[in-house]
């Protein structure tokens, strides 16, 4: 799992583009917490399910936090295949449900969180350094600063948690996989 972006060849060119790529950013976040708890809970994880649950209500105060700094603009009505993210598919922290596993301890969860804000962050970072429009790259800066403190404090809330063993995925009985 890179934190690098890819070549991009799209470049962000006004703040309401970039406040729509943050919005669509934070959305798919609390999506794909929302999906990934309901997954914990399938698999009787509950404590990494409620963690998923506040990681989902926190990705959806940084939701209000964008519809805040774009009110009275109009942002661009993009659809989802039109933006251009650091990997296929899926926003930058929106991760993959394949990244997750019914054994996951809330230390994986937190990591998991916490490679989305760098690749948030990575992305902020190309989005200020191919900025054409100062409005945009000091806006982009900011984001950067922003996720940059998202990092540092999943890394604080992550230090709660022993990291697990080695062998913590070995499961004797494994869920089965009907057809």
């Amino acid at each position: 799992m890179t934190n690098e972006p890819r070549d991009r060849k799209k470049v962000i060119a006004t703040t309401e583009e970039l406040l729509a790529y943050s919005l669509a950013l934070e959305e798919e976040a609390v999506e794909r917490f929302n999906e990934l708890a309901d997954q914990m809970e399938v698999h009787n994880n509950h404590e990494v399910a409620d963690l998923f649950y506040k990681l989902a209500e926190i990705e959806g105060k940084h939701v209000e936090n964008v519809n805040r700094a774009a009110e009275g603009k109009q942002l661009p009505d993009l659809l989802a295949w039109e933006f251009d993210w650091v990997d296929e598919g899926y926003s930058p922290e929106g991760g993959a449900l394949e990244d997750a596993h019914y054994l996951m301890q809330p230390w994986h969860a937190i990591e998991l969180a916490k490679h989305g804000e760098q690749r948030a962050v990575a992305f902020f970072r190309h989005v200020a350094s191919s900025a054409t429009d100062a409005g945009v790259k000091k806006l982009a800066e900011e984001l950067v600063a922003e996720e940059e403190e998202h990092v540092a404090l999943l890394e604080q809330w992550q230090e709660r948690f022993p990291r697990p063993e080695e062998d913590w995925d070995d499961d004797l009985d494994p869920p089965t996989i009907l057809e």
